[in-house]
């Protein structure tokens, strides 16, 4: 036995009388550390997306606009969800979605509130009796502004054609104000 150890126990890189080299269940640690690091593992960068994956998730950004048909709300979280996942893989789906979440929510949403605003100010208004004479302007208004979702619905599904085909859609107005912001 080796008597320069306590215990007279061999060290464990020493083979033991057997010849067998005893196996360490330690946990590996670096050299100069007490013990497993808690600091989290740098990430690997993100893979960017392939052309046909970027079109794909671009047009899939702009058709989101059907939902709304379906639920009125989920098409204008989706671009968002797209943007917040896809923007460090590809500046093409992170500026196409950001612009379609913007977009949709112009429409639908502005369109919703101004609805509102229209008979708000109507209702109010009523209560002076000049309100009672706006209501036709009113309605006139509601199913203009009822409109505009329809008009998003196919400026959309025209945005997700072309984002399919690789070209860099701009909405009107919208498009130069997001370029800046994705």
């Amino acid at each position: 036995m080796n008597e320069d150890i306590p215990g007279g126990t061999p060290p464990p890189s020493e083979p033991e009388p057997g010849g067998a080299i005893p196996a360490d269940t330690s946990p590996i640690t670096p050299p100069g550390s007490q013990g497993p690091s808690s600091a989290p593992l740098p990430s690997a960068p993100a893979m960017p997306l392939s052309d046909s994956e970027a079109r794909t998730w671009a047009m899939l950004a702009h058709l989101s606009v059907l939902l709304n048909l379906i639920t009125g709300f989920l098409g204008v979280i989706v671009p968002l969800v797209i943007y917040l996942i896809y923007k460090d893989r590809s500046r093409y789906v992170a500026y196409q979605s950001m612009q379609a979440f913007v977009f949709q929510l112009i429409w639908w949403g502005g369109g919703g509130l101004l609805i509102g605003a229209i008979w708000a100010v109507t209702g109010i208004l009523s209560a002076i009796l000049i309100g009672i004479l706006c209501i036709p302007f009113a309605l006139v208004g509601t199913v203009v502004l009822a409109l505009m979702p329809l008009v998003a619905l196919v400026y959309g599904v025209y945005a997700a054609i072309e984002t399919n085909q690789g070209q860099d859609f701009r909405y009107w107005l919208v498009g130069d104000w997001v370029r800046g912001l994705a």
